[in-house]
């Protein structure tokens, strides 16, 4: 996917402002609902409602913006997932929190076991080694296969969906970066990259098939 020049095929809003809108009057039981469905529209609608207070969450236990970053959109992740078993007990922002909370334990519990075995290695094994060469053919053949599938899927992505993700993770671009020249709000270009990496994810746990067009 070649890289264009910077805002290229960014601004493309069309049709919807009234559908948006209207999703930004119903309460938090009547998305929860169309989650269920499974409605796109309505979790997106969810992710930018609260993305900034899970973050905001999130980052308060972790007090680092990229582990918080990550922590949070895999929040959203389990809560995509997980929905059938919020049954209205406590408040749904409540129940997203404990996810979150969750979440952000097992960052600290994993930072500090790599913190751990990184002490515990001897200073020999970080001298440089030759390459080992090239993977077995079944890997290989594994690693072409999930390619081929995360291909497939973002062929099908609008152009300035892929566009901001290859001026996030190609040209290493912030967010307010990406927002400004994509003419898009933070948290807009925020649930793009989420479903974009919720896109690769399904494709790794389909085992590397490609949808068929």
């Amino acid at each position: 996917m070649p890289v264009e020049n910077l805002c290229a095929g960014a601004v493309n809003r069309g049709p919807g402002g009234l559908v948006e809108r209207s999703l930004a009057s119903l309460s938090d039981q009547e998305l929860v609902d169309g989650v269920r469905q499974p409605s796109e529209a309505h979790f997106n609608e969810l992710y930018e409602r609260y993305f900034k207070r899970i973050y905001s969450f999130v980052h308060g236990r972790l007090r680092n913006h990229a582990d918080a970053e990550e922590v949070t959109q895999e929040t959203f992740v389990t809560i995509f997932r997980s929905i059938e078993n919020y049954r209205g007990q406590s408040s749904l922002l409540s129940w997203m929190f404990g996810i979150a909370k969750n979440l952000s334990n097992n960052m600290i519990r994993r930072s500090q076991n790599q913190r751990e075995r990184f002490e515990s290695v001897d200073k020999e094994h970080f001298t440089p080694k030759p390459s080992i060469g090239q993977g077995a053919p079944d890997e290989d053949l594994s690693l072409q296969r999930y390619a081929h599938a995360i291909s497939s899927r973002m062929a099908k992505l609008p152009e300035w969906q892929r566009r901001i993700f290859e001026m996030r993770h190609l040209e290493n671009m912030s967010i307010p970066e990406i927002a400004e020249c994509s003419a898009r709000s933070n948290d807009a270009v925020r649930s793009s990259l989420y479903r974009i990496k919720k896109l690769i994810f399904d494709a790794i746990e389909s085992g590397g098939e490609a949808q068929a067009r």
